[in-house]
Parts: C-alpha cells; sequence; structure tokens
C-alpha cells in the first residue's frame, strides 16, 4: 500500500497542495499533520508508522515535510525500513527501495542540513552586524517613555483600572502591566 504523509508547520496553512500531489502519484491513504517539524509530537505520522507493513511504501512531497533535520530524518526513515516499508519523495525523486535511492536519499538529507546550518549562520550574522550599528531589530515599543510615565501616573496616582488605561492608549492590558 502506498500512503501519503503530508505536513504544515501552521493551522493558517493548507495541506491542499501536498495532498492533491500525493493522490496524483498514486497514495492511497494520506495521513496529514499540522505542527511544527521541531520537537512536536506528530500523531497522524506516528499512526502512519504503526500500521506500515512489508512492502508500503511511505510517501511525502519534499523530505522536509517528514523531518527538519538529517538525525530525524535517517531515525524516522530506518523506522519506516524496520517495518518492512520504503520511502519515497516526488520532489527530490528519492526512493529507497534500491540502493542507489539509499544513496541519494542520504546524499540528499545532508546537503539539506548544511543549508539549514548555512541559513542560521547568516542569520546569526546579519544580527551580530546590525547590533554593531545599534538596530536592536524586533518589534518596536507599542509605548514612547512619555507614554508609559503617563500609564504609570494614571495607575498609581488616579487608580484608574488597568483595562480602562489600555483602550485609552490603545495597547493591551498586558502592556500596560508592563510599563
Amino acid at each position: 500500500m502506498i500512503f501519503g504523509y503530508a505536513r504544515v508547520s501552521t493551522r493558517s496553512q493548507s495541506l491542499d497542495a501536498q495532498q492533491d500531489a500525493l493522490w496524483a502519484s498514486d497514495a492511497e491513504r494520506i495521513f496529514a499533520d499540522q505542527a511544527s517539524g521541531t520537537g512536536v509530537v506528530r500523531p497522524e505520522l506516528e499512526r502512519l508508522i504503526d500500521q506500515l507493513r512489508p512492502g508500503d511504501i511511505v510517501m511525502v512531497t519534499k523530505y522536509d515535510r517528514l523531518a527538519r533535520s538529517l538525525k530525524e530524518l535517517l531515525e524516522l526513515v530506518e523506522r519506516i525500513r524496520a517495518a518492512g516499508a520504503d520511502f519515497r519523495s516526488l520532489a527530490e525523486e528519492i526512493d529507497t527501495s534500491s540502493p542507489a535511492g539509499r544513496l541519494v536519499f542520504h546524499v540528499f538529507g545532508s546537503i539539506a542540513e548544511f543549508e539549514r546550518a548555512r541559513i542560521a549562520e547568516r542569520t546569526r550574522e546579519g544580527l551580530e552586524a546590525a547590533r554593531r550599528r545599534g538596530r536592536i531589530g524586533g518589534r518596536p515599543p507599542a509605548l514612547t517613555p512619555e507614554q508609559r510615565a503617563e500609564v504609570r501616573r494614571m495607575r498609581d496616582q488616579e487608580n484608574r483600572p488597568v483595562a480602562e488605561i489600555a483602550r485609552l492608549f490603545r495597547v493591551s492590558t498586558h502592556t500596560v502591566r508592563r510599563a
């Protein structure tokens, strides 16, 4: 049996494109999770692996839908292979049912992990360069220093409720409490 697996990181993302590609590639059943790839339990992936039998195939549109690190990818594919099944990735044309497919799988996995590490490194370097130039980054403060002083005065001297102050300044009650 050919099992498809689709995953998106957030609920606002759609699984439609992945599922359409899997159905078009002869998936007989599709399991789908809406969860970040790192450190999150993916119940549908676990259900899929529990149902695997010898000769089955686990198919994904791209291998990063299955795992976010080379280590995790290798572990998952090993679990799939331990059940007697094979792994297929459509975008990378990887099929672990052959020795050549297994070699390509390991090469692509290594390249992907290298690229993620380079992206993280470039991001850190960019943030450090911006800090050296005095840029802090992130979201600008919701209240100016003068507004924060006024918030404290209204709360401490006028005893106004936090919710009222938040409405006046059009900020959250959490922002008022922080001020």
